[in-house]
């Protein structure tokens, strides 16, 4: 279970994408509006932003297809 700022109860044990820092960061850190995730490790936290523009692009695709 997770509060709406994305904590778990006790404490932020997770993997992020840190926006303002271009970075992957664990557990508590940047306000959650400067990061992505999360993510289930620092690898697939790290590959963020490739992971984010082919999301993009198949939905890009997939507006052109309608």
């Amino acid at each position: 279970m997770s509060d709406r700022d994305g904590t778990t109860p006790d404490g932020d044990h997770r993997w992020w994408f840190c926006l303002k820092h271009n970075r992957p960061e664990y557990g508590p850190g940047c306000p959650n509006k400067y990061r992505l995730g999360p993510y289930p490790d620092e690898a697939a936290a790290g590959d963020a932003l490739a992971t984010v523009a082919r999301r993009n692009e198949r939905w890009d695709e997939q507006d052109e297809e309608d």
